[in-house]
């Protein structure tokens, strides 16, 4: 087989093959886009979040009002800091009991309203009980949120850029991130020193997440969720106009079938959640099913690994790390180059989210970049041992810096994505909320306790044997993709469920011929039978 032969079946040459034949209608649809766009925000409150408040004590404000200082006060800070992860744990676990009662669009008003909140009692907070206060609330909001975003955006986009639209509620996550790093930089620099230079940084986001609220009575409902309640004409005119084609059209026809067959196959077997049964059914259906047993295991491993890589570690304490490396200065350095990081990390989520994701797949996308993240923990293990002995050249040095932006590279194209891509797309409709939360509870309570271990790890493994530590894990999770995470790039949410039956460890048998989409230009002419779903590398919808 020559090259323009490897190339021409290649995921990528699939991948552009099935966004050229789909209609021009779906993949350009604003109030898709624009949808989208506006559940991607929901992932604006945590990486805020992230990037000021283990920075704000460092401010001479903060410090002068409540009499904290980072260097004899690190506990008190890091309680400060950590204690919003437990409100996250805590509300994620609550939002299924929110999210299928008043809908998607009414969930994230209510959960910015929730973390508007939590801002403003920080911003105001007399003493530092406001602010142990305000922290709770914030990850009251911010916990659903995370479960709410992916989710939505999952549920109303099309097949052939699933992943690439759910990208983008990592994408709306490290753009927070590196401006709420810059925000407390510039507050820093520019700001004398009073209550305004911390209250500047906790009121100013809470303007644009008000204006997204406003934004959402302009957009879209999901509608598998007005399918699920039952609103079945509202789900439709919802649908015609995410896809912008006419209710007729054979794609809207066969989505439609699809989506309400999916629906009525799970109420069948489990009820429909009436008669105040809804919870316990669910919870039936999601452990007692074999592939639904799977997708909680596989969404829960997702994102553990994620965390045992590493990645969030360096993040946490980047500051830390790099005088381990020889490379810290004082604070306003400090401030700087975690601004850099963080905007390096924003725009290689960007660039996976347009060429990794969906034109890659998601298995290739997760190889490459936990790959890159092991060769990077260890030339960094390697490097800081050499450092401790007194070895390193400059060279080394120069070469150590880049390694942790090449860290952040491959974590934004394999286990800081798909987690949130895959965690959200892998649920059967009715299990989708709960799976979601199910998920997030897990992931922000396992997050604190990582993340609270991060300084012993450290301290415990001689600083450099941590990142031996991580590159392990990152070795275990190559093993755990090839074995056990299947390709679903290009499938329909209803049709999924055929990957998690059968034997749990045989996903790099069923990942050699991912399904492609085939949009069809002449599909007014095409009869019921020819939009049918059938297996194989071609499916018309």
């Amino acid at each position: 087989m020559g090259f323009k032969e490897i190339f021409s079946e290649s995921t990528i040459a699939k991948y552009v093959r099935a966004m050229k034949a789909a209609p021009r209608e779906v993949i350009l649809s604003k109030k898709l886009l624009l949808s989208a766009a506006l559940y991607a925000m929901a992932g604006i409150p945590i990486t805020w979040d992230q990037g000021s408040s283990s920075t704000v004590p460092s401010l001479p404000g903060f410090q002068q009002y409540f009499g904290l200082h980072s260097g004899t006060d690190a506990k008190t800070i890091s309680n400060f800091v950590s204690l919003v992860y437990i409100g996250c744990g805590v509300g994620a676990g609550l939002s299924f009991f929110v999210n299928d009662r008043i809908g998607r669009l009414w969930s994230l008003r209510l959960y910015m309203a929730i973390w508007i909140a939590g801002q403003l009692v920080a911003t105001f907070a007399p003493n530092l009980a406001g602010l142990y206060a305000a922290r709770i609330i914030s990850g009251l909001g911010i916990g659903p949120l995370t479960v709410l975003g992916s989710l939505s955006i999952v549920e109303i986009a099309p097949p052939e850029m699933r992943g690439l639209l759910a990208s983008w509620f990592s994408v709306a996550m490290l753009m927070s991130l590196f401006v709420a790093a810059f925000c407390v930089y510039g507050a820093l620099t520019t700001v004398a020193v009073s209550r305004l230079q911390y209250q500047l940084v906790w009121f100013s986001p809470c303007v644009f997440v008000a204006m997204c609220i406003v934004a959402s009575f302009f957009l879209c409902e999901s509608p598998r969720w007005l399918f699920l309640v039952g609103r079945h004409e509202k789900a439709i005119n919802t649908l015609v106009e995410l896809r912008g084609l006419p209710v007729d059209h054979p794609r809207v026809v066969a989505e439609i079938e699809e989506i309400q067959d999916s629906i009525a196959k799970e109420n069948s077997k489990f009820g429909d959640g009436s008669s105040g049964t809804g919870f316990w059914s669910i919870a039936k259906e999601t452990f007692t099913v074999q592939a639904n047993l799977r997708r909680v295991q596989q969404s829960l491993a997702s994102y553990a690994l994620a965390q045992l890589s590493g990645a969030n570690s360096v993040t946490s304490y980047l500051v830390p790390i790099l005088s381990l490396m020889g490379l810290g200065g004082d604070t306003s350095r400090n401030l700087f180059l975690s601004g850099m990081y963080s905007m390096a990390k924003f725009f290689f989520t960007l660039l996976a989210s347009f060429f990794f994701i969906d034109a890659l797949g998601r298995r290739k996308s997760l190889f490459t970049g936990i790959s890159i993240q092991m060769i990077s923990d260890i030339y960094i293990g390697v490097y800081i041992k050499f450092k401790q002995a007194g070895d390193a050249t400059v060279d080394s040095s120069h070469a150590a810096i880049a390694a942790i932006f090449v860290h952040g590279f491959g974590y934004t194209i394999g286990l800081l994505i798909l987690p949130y891509v895959f965690g959200a797309e892998l649920w059967p409709n009715r299990i989708r909320s709960f799976g979601s939360a199910l998920s997030q509870m897990f992931h922000w309570l396992f997050f604190y306790g990582v993340n609270a271990g991060t300084p012993s790890i450290l301290s415990k493994m001689d600083n450099w044997g941590a990142f031996i530590f991580f590159a392990g894990w990152c070795f275990i999770a190559l093993i755990y993709v090839y074995l056990m995470v299947p390709e679903v790039a290009g499938l329909s949410m209803e049709e999924m469920d055929a990957l998690f039956n059968g034997p749990w460890f045989n996903a790099y048998r069923r990942a050699k011929k991912p399904g492609v989409i085939v949009g069809i230009d002449d599909a007014p002419s095409l009869s019921r039978e020819d939009t049918t779903i059938v297996s194989g590398d071609k499916r018309h919808l």
